[in-house]
C-alpha cells in the first residue's frame, strides 16, 4: 500500500539524518560525468537557471555555464521555469519542457505515469550514482527498477521563529533563545502574549493559495487526522473526520478567539510568510530553512532567526511535514543531454561526487549563503554516499554563520523516529485547494459552518480520488 511505502519512507528519512559519517575523499572515475567519453556538442536548456533578480545566483551559473563549454562543449541554456501541473502538462505534450527541471516528491509518479518524463537509469549506472542515492528517495524517483530523477534536497517543516519578537514579549531566556510553545494550546496563548506585547502577528496562516491547505495538513496531522487512507483498495477522503475538523476550528480561533493572525490572511502566500518573518509582522511561521533565502530577500538580521519544533497536538502527535525537491529530465531529452546535465549537477555540488569542482560547488553555494546573510545550516540527507555526506556537513562547519543554539532543538527533533510525515500520497495539489477553500472562508467569516465547509471538501475530494485507476 502507499500509505505503508511513505511511512516506512518518513522513517528512513528520519534515520538518515542521525548520522553521517565520514570517510575518505572519493575519487571513482566512474563517478564524475567528466570522465565520459563524449565531447561532441551538445546543448541543454536549464529549467534550473536562477529567476531574473537573482544577480548573484545568474552570475554563478553563468560561470558553470562557460566552464562546462569548455571542458565538455555543453551549451547551456538558461530557460528559468518553475514547475505548475498545468503548465508543465502543457510543454510536455508539446515537447518543450526543459531537459532539466525541478518538481516535487508528489509528482515523480504521476509525470512516470503520464510518459512526460524519461529513463536516466542506463545514466546513472554509468556513474554508479544508483547506489549512491538514500534508498527511500530512490523509491519515489523509480517504477518498475527504472530511475527517472535525482534527489535536489529536502525539507522539514518546523516552527520559525522571530527572536527578536519573543524577546520583546518576554518569551525568551536569559541567552537570548526563544521559550518556545511545546503544544498547539500553548502557541495560541503565547501568540496571543506576542500581540499584545508587541502588537505584531504572533502567527502567519497562509489562506491565499494550495500552500494554505499544504502547511494545514501539517496542523491536522498533530490534532490526529489521516486526510487520505486506502480502504479496501480504493482511496478514501478523511477531511472531514473529527480531528480534522478540530484542526480547522483550531485555526478559526487563532482568528476570532485570539485575533493573532496578520491582517490579511487570505493574501499571504508561502514567500510572504518568510517576508513576515523577516519584517517582523509575524513572530511564527510553519517553514523549513532550507527556504532561508526568502528572509534575506527581506533584509533580515539572522541573528534574529531560530528554528523549533512543531507543537504537539491534543493527543501528543508532534510531526514534521517532510518532503522534497528532485530534478528531473524531459521525456525527449538524449542520452548526451541527460548525461551533461548530470555533470552540470557535479559542478553546482548537487552530485554525490567528491572532487575538487564538487567541493567549489559546495562552497559557492555557502559562500553565496554568507554574503547574502542566508543561514549556513546543515543539509537535509538526500544522497546516502559517506564521502559526499561528509563534504556537506565539513563545509557547512566551514561557513556556519549562526549560532546553532537556536536551531539545534529543531535538528535534534527530527532525528526522531516517526517525526517525519511525508505528503498525503494522492491527488494532494486538489486537496490543498479544498482545505485553503475553508481556510479562506473561516477567516473571512465568523459565522462559517467549518463542519459544513469540510463535508463540501470532503465530498469534492473524494471524487477526484474517486478517479484514480
Amino acid at each position: 500500500m502507499k500509505r505503508n511505502l511513505h511511512r516506512i519512507v518518513a522513517v528512513g528519512l528520519a534515520l538518515s539524518m542521525i548520522s553521517i559519517a565520514g570517510c575518505s575523499k572519493s575519487t571513482t572515475p566512474s563517478s564524475d560525468p567528466s570522465n565520459s567519453n563524449t565531447k561532441k556538442a551538445v546543448t541543454v536548456t536549464l529549467g534550473i537557471w536562477p529567476e531574473d533578480g537573482l544577480t548573484d545566483q545568474i552570475k554563478q551559473h553563468q560561470q558553470w555555464a562557460t566552464q562546462i563549454l569548455a571542458s565538455d562543449n555543453v551549451t547551456i541554456k538558461p530557460s528559468y521555469y518553475k514547475y505548475a501541473v498545468d503548465s508543465f502538462a502543457a510543454m510536455a505534450t508539446a515537447g518543450t519542457a526543459p531537459t532539466i527541471f525541478d518538481t516535487w516528491y508528489t509528482e515523480p509518479q504521476k509525470l512516470i505515469a503520464a510518459g512526460w518524463v524519461r529513463d536516466i537509469t542506463p545514466q546513472l549506472k554509468e556513474l554508479g550514482w544508483d547506489t549512491k542515492m538514500n534508498p527511500d528517495v530512490l523509491k519515489l524517483l523509480s517504477k518498475d527498477g527504472k530511475i527517472y530523477g535525482v534527489p535536489r534536497d529536502g525539507y522539514a517543516e518546523g516552527l520559525m521563529i522571530n527572536a527578536k519578537l519573543f524577546k520583546q514579549a518576554g518569551l525568551a531566556d536569559a541567552n537570548g533563545k526563544p521559550i518556545y510553545p511545546k503544544t498547539w494550546d500553548e502557541l495560541a496563548q503565547d501568540a496571543k502574549v506576542i500581540k499584545d506585547k508587541t502588537g505584531h502577528a504572533g502567527i502567519d496562516i497562509l489562506a491565499k493559495d494550495a500552500a494554505g491547505g499544504w502547511l494545514f495538513t501539517n496542523i491536522a496531522w498533530d490534532f490526529g487526522a489521516t486526510l487520505e487512507e486506502q480502504k479496501d483498495g480504493k482511496w478514501v477522503a478523511q477531511v472531514n473526520s473529527p480531528e480534522a475538523i478540530a484542526a480547522m476550528k483550531y485555526v478559526y480561533d487563532l482568528k476570532w478567539k485570539y485575533d493573532v493572525l496578520t491582517a490579511d490572511p487570505t493574501n499571504e502566500d508561502w514567500a510572504s510568510g518568510y517576508k513576515a518573518i523577516a519584517t517582523e509582522d509575524a513572530a511564527m511561521y510553519i517553514a523549513s530553512p532550507d527556504s532561508a533565502d526568502q528572509l534575506a530577500l527581506n533584509d533580515m538580521n539572522i541573528r534574529d532567526l531560530a528554528m523549533a519544533p512543531l507543537p504537539a497536538g491534543p493527543g501528543g502527535k508532534q510531526y514534521s511535514l517532510g518532503g522534497g525537491t528532485p530534478y528531473m529530465f524531459a521525456a525527449n531529452a538524449t542520452d548526451d543531454q541527460v548525461r551533461a546535465a548530470l555533470k552540470y549537477l557535479v559542478l553546482m555540488g548537487k552530485a554525490p561526487v567528491v572532487t575538487d569542482a564538487s567541493i567549489k560547488g559546495l562552497e559557492a553555494d555557502a559562500q553565496a549563503r554568507v554574503s547574502k546573510g542566508v543561514p549556513v545550516l546543515p543539509s537535509f540527507p538526500a544522497w546516502s554516499d559517506q564521502d559526499f555526506l561528509k563534504a556537506q556537513s565539513d563545509t557547512t562547519k566551514k561557513y556556519q554563520n549562526v549560532d546553532m543554539n537556536l536551531f539545534n532543538d529543531y535538528f535534534d527533533w527530527l532525528k526522531k523516529p516517526g517525526v517525519l510525515h511525508l505528503e498525503e500520497p494522492q491527488e494532494t495539489q486538489a486537496l490543498y485547494k479544498e482545505l485553503t477553500n475553508v481556510l479562506q472562508a473561516i477567516i473571512t467569516d465568523k459565522n462559517a459552518d467549518i463542519t459544513k465547509l469540510m463535508n463540501t471538501a470532503n465530498t469534492n475530494v473524494q471524487a477526484i480520488l474517486d478517479k484514480i485507476k
